[in-house]
């Protein structure tokens, strides 16, 4: 008998013994708790024996004319009251959805706060009925088994997988908002940055990418030793550029994420003929299993379109990826 009392504590409760404990709990009454499930009282007092089987101890002191929890019963009740609303939630979001057609992405913060969602209104526009889930994280997700339609990337060629579609490059180039440029002292040539704060990402060494660093940069140009007015660091590109839309320096942006800015004028090149080129690149990765519904297809369409304009406006040339044999 005590191995079949150990056994019966140690599966999973019953759900729906969890409703009926939380139901008599709220009403700390049997009979409301049963009219309220549409269940006989003998039906939820023996939900509530089997779930005190279960846990081990008893949750309610029964007396003549009232019930009580027991501290047991508390501890219970404040998991269930939490955890119950969750999962009801969840069942109505899938119910609503289901049958809606919707596409799932990720990709890095930056670039879906930069360059992705100012452009999917448009999508959005002529696409109604098509549901758009981001993901904006810097940790990449496996398609193969994340619930992930589609990935946007970003490095070299040589770390995408087969059948990466690559958008557009990059070229880094020192920008900075006009009015800073107008009010103080003047930047005509690299060694001006000396005047300036500089910008950049203070993770750059940590993660490797070391070619966004302003010392790569000052290092190409032959100013091994140029100390700038100060530094300031941060940890996502967006940041950056939002430090130097507010005057506060001059950042050493990627191209792409910065030609709307530029293009309408919150921020200029400050050094337009001093561009570098990056090894990275900004690529489209689709789920195998997801390629041939139709929403992904028209978000595949859409995002093409959006990624020659890109390279229209930042200059880019035919693609050189494409010659290494890189979809």
């Amino acid at each position: 008998m005590l191995h079949s009392q150990t056994h019966l504590r140690t599966r999973p409760v019953q759900a729906g013994h969890l409703r009926a404990f939380e139901a008599v709990a709220r009403h700390l009454n049997f009979r409301a708790a049963a009219e309220e499930m549409a269940l006989t009282q003998s039906a939820v007092s023996r939900q509530i024996q089997a779930l005190e089987d279960e846990v081990g101890v008893p949750l309610f002191l029964r007396h003549t004319r009232a019930v009580e929890l027991t501290r047991a019963g508390s501890q219970l009740l404040l998991a269930v009251s939490m955890a119950l609303p969750r999962i009801d939630a969840a069942v109505r979001q899938i119910r609503q959805s289901a049958g809606r057609k919707s596409v799932s992405l990720t990709t890095f913060a930056s670039f879906a706060s930069m360059w992705l969602i100012p452009r999917l209104e448009a999508f959005q526009r002529d696409h109604p009925d098509i549901d758009i889930r981001i993901d904006a994280s810097d940790v990449s997700v496996d398609l193969d088994v994340a619930d992930v339609d589609v990935a946007l990337r970003y490095g070299p060629a040589a770390t995408m997988p087969a059948g990466a579609e690559r958008l557009f490059g990059e070229q880094l180039t020192p920008v900075a908002s006009p009015w800073l440029l107008k009010g103080g002292s003047p930047l005509r040539q690299p060694a001006d940055l000396a005047q300036f704060a500089l910008i950049e990402a203070g993770d750059a060494n940590r993660t490797h990418l070391e070619w966004l660093t302003w010392r790569r940069w000052l290092d190409a140009h032959g100013l091994h030793k140029l100390a700038p007015k100060r530094w300031l660091s941060f940890n996502y590109a967006y940041q950056m550029v939002q430090a130097a839309l507010t005057g506060q320096g001059v950042v050493l942006a990627r191209l792409p994420l910065v030609a709307e800015s530029l293009a309408n004028g919150d921020l200029v090149e400050a050094l337009p003929d001093k561009r570098m080129d990056s090894p990275m690149a900004y690529w489209l990765i689709v789920a195998p299993r997801s390629a041939q519904r139709p929403e992904i297809i028209a978000f595949r369409e859409w995002l093409a379109v959006q990624a020659r304009i890109t390279r229209e406006t930042i200059g880019e040339g035919p693609d050189p990826d494409l010659a290494d044999g890189v979809d």
